[in-house]
């Protein structure tokens, strides 16, 4: 068999197809021979060659969909704000847009697999918050924040934000999960840090409400 010259290519049909397929059948029902069939024009060793597991391939379409609506990206676009605002701007658009909600509904299973867990953990601490830290700081030179241990609070929120406060990872009904938003509102406050106000406590459990009905 000819080598493929652009396996760059083939990687990306291979993701597009995926993602297709688990929105669209869910996470569970879809097979890699589903992928492979509705690509057509590759092998199951071609799919092995760039993915060596479904968890790689799902790990992979999580890890698109989260650059894809990358909140600090938008936020940096916008000028005027201050370090709190800009944080807090980031905040709302990640759950807004959290992996599209329409999504929701092929992930719950996915991420209770301890692996793919940790290492969400990993990249909370060491892709998502040089980002968070960079808000802080900002704040920090403008008045808006006053934390005493910047890099510290940037990987304490990224993990309670992203991994406790998830309403897919931790699943409880809509009254515990503001008590849980509320908990986080005082403990950041205590800190120095007020990101978390009565709009977007409105937000999380808007979002909570939607992905249970989902």
């Amino acid at each position: 068999m000819p080598r493929n010259k652009y396996p760059e290519i083939t990687e990306r049909k291979i993701l597009d197809t995926a993602t297709k397929l688990f929105f669209e059948k869910g996470w569970e029902q879809t097979t890699i021979q589903d992928i492979v069939d509705e690509i057509g024009d590759i092998t199951r060793g071609a799919f092995y060659h760039h993915f060596k597991s479904k968890e790689d391939i799902i790990e992979a379409v999580l890890n698109r969909l989260a650059t894809e609506n990358d909140p600090f990206k938008e936020v940096k676009k916008i000028a005027g704000l201050n370090g709190l605002e800009k944080l807090k701007k980031a905040f709302l658009l990640s759950f807004e847009n959290i992996g599209q909600l329409e999504a929701i509904k092929t992930i719950p299973k996915i991420l209770s697999n301890p692996k793919l867990i940790a290492k969400q953990l990993i990249e909370c601490v060491n892709s998502g918050a040089p980002d968070i830290l960079a808000f802080i700081e900002e704040g920090l030179l403008d008045g808006s924040i006053s934390v005493e241990y910047p890099k510290q609070t940037a990987e304490t929120f990224m993990l309670l934000t992203n991994i406790w406060l998830s309403p897919i990872i931790f699943s409880v009904d809509t009254d515990e999960y503001l008590l849980k938003a509320k908990h986080l509102q005082d403990l950041f406050n205590h800190i120095g840090l007020p990101v978390i106000d009565d709009k977007i406590l409105e937000t999380l459990v808007m979002v909570h409400k939607t992905i249970k009905n989902i």
